[in-house]
């Protein structure tokens, strides 16, 4: 392709800020751009890359909102949003990137996208796993549940462990993590086809539909008649108040996510915090990009076990990003089973 080449570039736009309830498809909208093929003349240490994979992700959503002082910035109404996904090198100023080069990490939702702080990328060295693993498994979604069940909880054999929205991109990582290290576990999700993977394709010990469960309570008790030592918070308001009392002496939380509170316009009040004292609770929030340094480590770690069939991830593709839209909102809906990706291109 001749360098001047023009190509058509489609990109996901936000239209306008979502402060409160539940985004819809129609706050987004498919946009048609051209875009050169190169990286501008005079731009030093960027990339021009052709995007191939997207992941849809629960923090998006704090995104669409106007937000001050966040780790992570709003997204800009009229602009391309962005995310992690999985990307190959087309044209470089950049010293450590040549063409042809696959990456991972943060990218716009659209065909091609211009980078210029590509220093929020990971090169792809293990391409004889699928590409697709990088928007969760080999990425964002694997190294949050690593740091937080290594980093933030540091398990041992035999202790008992929860892992709430267990069936999704983090939660069934976590779940075959704490399988792997020798521990009891139990996972929550939202229907009869996510418990039967979280027992029968992750290897959870039980797992219950926190929807069919009137006292949350009552459920925990029932599974956890000694109560819990790991909680692998990804879903906050009522269930955390209930796990709050059912953790045991020096027990952990990892504070991963909070997805129930989301779209709330004022979050749900904690009632039950008192009970860390007592029991010696510790609760740590964390960004899984605090650890990305890690990285070299979890690899080492996951990768003989993938290859030898001891972990497993469940992907649920939807193909084109004109189909984007309506992947990211069915994750707060509990449409997606397993780790939500948007298929943009193969090659």
């Amino acid at each position: 392709m001749a360098d001047e080449a023009l190509v058509k570039n489609k990109q996901v736009v936000l239209k306008n800020y979502v402060n409160a309830g539940l985004p819809k498809e129609s706050d987004m909208e498919i946009k048609e751009k051209s875009i050169q093929l190169k990286v501008p003349e005079g731009t030093k240490d960027a990339i021009l890359v052709k995007n191939l994979y997207l992941s849809c992700d629960p923090y998006m959503r704090n995104r669409m909102k106007k937000l001050e002082d966040s780790y992570v910035p709003s997204f800009e109404p009229g602009s391309p949003i962005s995310g992690y996904g999985v990307a190959k090198v087309v044209d470089s100023t950049h010293p450590e990137y040549k063409n042809g080069d696959l990456v991972w990490g943060t990218t716009g939702w659209e065909e091609y996208s211009l980078l210029t702080a590509p220093g929020l990328l990971f090169k792809i060295q293990h391409t004889d796993l699928p590409l697709t693993y990088y928007t969760g498994l080999l990425g964002m979604a694997g190294m949050t549940a690593y740091t937080g069940f290594y980093e933030i909880c540091t398990p041992k054999k035999g202790e008992y462990v929860y892992v709430s929205a267990a069936s999704g991109a983090v939660g069934q990582l976590v779940g075959q993590f704490a399988k792997l290290l020798g521990c009891y576990v139990v996972g929550s999700a939202g229907s009869k086809e996510k418990i039967d993977l979280l027992k029968n394709k992750f290897g959870f010990d039980e797992a219950f539909n926190y929807k069919e469960e009137p006292d949350l309570d009552a459920a925990l008790k029932r599974y956890f008649p000694e109560g819990i030592d790991i909680y692998f918070e990804n879903v906050g308001g009522k269930m955390l108040d209930a796990v709050l009392l059912n953790m045991r002496v020096h027990g952990r939380i990892a504070v991963c996510g909070m997805i129930s509170q989301y779209n709330n316009d004022k979050p749900e009040a904690t009632h039950n915090l008192m009970y860390i004292i007592p029991k010696r609770v510790r609760m740590q929030g964390f960004i899984v990009s605090d650890f990305y340094h890690l990285y070299p480590k979890y690899l080492e770690m996951v990768i003989p076990s993938i290859k030898e069939g001891k972990i497993t991830y469940i992907e649920d593709v939807a193909e084109g990003i004109e189909s984007a839209p309506t992947a990211l909102i069915g994750l707060f809906i509990g449409r997606n089973v397993g780790k939500q990706l948007v298929v943009v291109a193969r090659d």
